[in-house]
């Protein structure tokens, strides 16, 4: 063996000239590349299939198509004027109004009937409040009335006193007593009524229905 044969090389390779056989590592690099590429396949894939399981259990775009063609689909319900006419609450001339004043003033009673009158409700009584009532009526009024005078009676008649309460007692009648408390100042201005009484006849659109 020459000694310009490199050690280890076993005399396989002969050095000849100024040329040197090159030295080379093992492909460590090589299995690293192909190492990384893997990973990222592997990845890849696991990405993909977390995907496909959450479009399962969530649906998928089925669920998403289905619910807005639901949304679609939904139509306004037809509004309370296709009711029947019963419902509606009554005009001012079909409630008739008992006023009592259950205050120390006098006079009350017959003004606020007469105000009342020229708004086109209909009066009955008018006169001091019963014992029950007389001095005991800390707001600005109460009304009082059968059970069917919720169903209209007490709303109309409350468009033209801000702050009433209600109560209702055993009659049988319609007529609705309106009895004046110690709070009670003046009746609610009549513009003011008014509007309130075209917002209460004014049908109100029911929620739309799918």
């Amino acid at each position: 063996m020459s000694m310009l044969t490199p050690p280890g090389m076993g005399g396989k390779y002969r050095i000849t000239g100024d040329v040197y056989p090159r030295m080379r590592r093992p492909h460590r690099r090589r299995r690293i590349v192909l190492a990384s590429a893997a990973a990222v396949v592997v990845l890849g894939a696991a990405g993909w299939g977390t995907l496909q399981l959450v479009d399962v259990f969530s649906g998928g775009d089925d669920t998403r198509k289905t619910t807005a063609g639901k949304q679609a689909d939904c139509k306004p319900a037809p509004t309370p004027s296709a009711t029947p006419a019963t419902a509606k609450p009554p005009k001012p001339a079909q409630v008739t109004v008992n006023v009592y004043n259950a205050t120390p003033r006098k006079g009350l009673a017959k003004a606020t009937a007469d105000e009342l009158k020229k708004r086109g409700f209909a009066i009955g009584e008018i006169g001091n409040a019963p014992a029950a009532y007389d001095k005991k009526v800390p707001g600005a009024g109460l009304l009082l009335g059968a059970p069917a005078a919720t169903k209209g009676s007490f709303a109309v008649l409350g468009t033209q006193l801000a702050g009433a309460t209600t109560k209702v007692d055993a009659r049988t009648t319609a007529d609705v007593d309106l009895i004046i408390g110690t709070a009670f100042k003046a009746l609610s201005p009549k513009a003011t009524a008014d509007a309130a009484l075209v917002a209460l006849n004014k049908p109100k659109p029911a929620p739309a229905r799918c």
